[in-house]
Order: structure tokens, then sequence, then C-alpha cells
């Protein structure tokens, strides 16, 4: 190893806005809001915000990146074209599919067992693919 230690603090989703995305996150799938800051303004000159949220104990958050200009609105929902590209693990699988579901989350297709445990795909607000994950 390289004797010093390295983890992913961030990823960025792009969203159509930052409001909407921050209430999916934090209300919808229980994520924190680790930071809401005033950031430098877009190309376009519109306000920009430094917005970040994660899982409760997790180390790695998410960046929610405001779309900025046609092509990154365009890429809004279709981060990894239309692959899952983000994987949320759950202790407790059915317990966290129905409270999820009573939010309204969108699920595609039926909860199944695959030798990795318990898994569902599910949309986030702007259209991305997720998996819940939870034990066998």
């Amino acid at each position: 190893m390289y004797g010093h230690v390295v983890h992913l603090e961030l990823i960025a989703i792009v969203v159509a806005e930052y409001d909407p995305a921050i209430d999916f996150f934090v209300r919808v799938l229980g994520f924190e809001l680790i930071e809401d800051s005033p950031a430098l303004t877009t190309n376009d000159g519109r306000p920009k915000r430094w917005v970040v949220v994660r899982p409760p104990g997790a180390t790695t958050g998410i960046l929610l990146a405001r779309a900025d200009g046609d092509r990154q609105l365009r890429a809004v929902g279709d981060q990894v074209a239309g692959r899952v590209g983000f994987f949320l693990r759950v202790d407790d699988f059915d317990a966290e599919y129905h409270r999820m579901a009573s939010a309204g989350v969108e699920f595609v297709g039926e909860p199944r067992t695959e030798p990795y445990g318990r898994v569902v795909v599910f949309l986030d607000i702007a259209g991305n693919r997720w998996d819940l994950l939870g034990p066998a």
C-alpha cells in the first residue's frame, strides 16, 4: 500500500434544481444535509450553491450539482447512461423498501434475492437508477 489513508469523499449528481433534490435525499431517503453554502456563480450568471448530502454514518457524500447549461441539463437523470450507477446498502431491506415506497419513491421491478443480497432498483429525483441493497 501507499502508507496513507485515501477515501472517496464526494461524488456529484447533476440535478435540475437544488431544493427538490435536497428534499428527496433528506426527507425521502433519510440522508443528512451536511452543507448548503453559497458558491461562485454559474457560467450563465445564476447563483450557485455547494450542497452535500450523505447517508447517516457514511463518510462519502453526494454533491448535488445544479445543471449549468444545456449539456449538463441533458445529463440530469442519465448520469451513467441508463445503468444502475449508485448503490444504497441498508441493514433492514424490507423496512427500508416499505418506508421508501410509502414516501413515493419509484421502484423499477420487484425486490429479488441475488447471491449478494436482496435488491430492487429505484429512481432518484433526477431519474438516475439506484440499487437498494440489503442482506440475503
